[in-house]
């Protein structure tokens, strides 16, 4: 994995954040960056550290070289199947010839019969809702502004009751929650032991298990947060329902 073209790094951002229906500030407002230096990296300016590359990565579930290497690089000119071709006999390649027409015809049956399968999910309502923040299974994330994002849910997985969505960076949470997924959240200043919520500790928000004097981490190779009297801590919310992108 290579580091360092500016150039590369910034077209790879807007790619990520035009899948996402994102733009540069609301990246900013939704990692606690600053925006001149998200707009520094998608305007080729500056590069990020690679622990701002780590946070990119995990934001937009993707892995690093998602982010530092080129996606848009030609591909060669000659495929492999070819260059093998031209290094055979002629009755060889009158062998590959027929095998590969063979392997054609088979595909093309194979595609007449999954055209005519329907999926259920071409019958299911949709809902687009707007997701106002994000929390961490992680190292925590500073948010003052909503991130005004949007998102498409099915009707059937929204649950009747909840407050706000939340969208979720990091993967202490493993393995019920992951990182990329939505959570729908019901407002409350007090949640019962046992139950996961959403935190503000110290004025990070967090996604954990709140248990008798620490929020828990669900994935064992991440850290539990302690808590004691000299924490600033926030209950936002219980975690109602938890939609997963398939």
């Amino acid at each position: 994995m290579s580091l360092g073209n500016k150039q590369i790094m910034a077209d790879n951002i807007k790619r990520l954040l035009s899948a996402k229906g994102l733009n540069p500030r609301q990246l900013a407002i939704a990692l606690d960056f600053k925006y001149t230096t998200v707009n520094d990296w998608v305007n080729a300016k500056t590069y990020p550290r690679i622990d701002k590359i780590e946070m990119l990565a995990n934001f937009f579930n993707v892995s690093k070289s998602d982010l530092v290497e080129n996606k848009n690089a030609e591909t060669p000119t000659t495929s492999p199947i070819q260059s093998i071709y031209d290094q055979l006999t002629p009755p060889r390649q009158e062998k590959a010839l027929t095998y590969l027409k063979k392997q054609l015809l088979e595909q093309k049956n194979e595609n007449i019969v999954s055209e005519n399968i329907i999926s259920l999910d071409d019958y299911r309502e949709s809902k687009t809702l707007p997701v106002i923040g994000v929390v961490t299974a992680g190292n925590g994330i500073t948010q003052d502004d909503n991130l005004n994002m949007e998102k498409c849910f099915y009707t059937d997985e929204i649950p009747d009751d909840y407050d706000a969505i939340a969208y979720v960076v990091g993967n202490s949470m493993e393995p019920k929650i992951k990182n990329g997924d939505y959570l729908f959240i019901k407002n409350t200043p007090q949640v019962d032991y046992n139950t996961i919520g959403i935190f503000q500790v110290d004025g990070a928000n967090y996604v954990k298990k709140l248990r008798q004097g620490y929020l828990e981490s669900l994935n064992p190779e991440c850290a539990d947060i302690q808590l004691d009297e000299s924490n600033d801590i926030r209950t936002i919310g219980e975690v109602v329902s938890i939609y997963r992108e398939n």
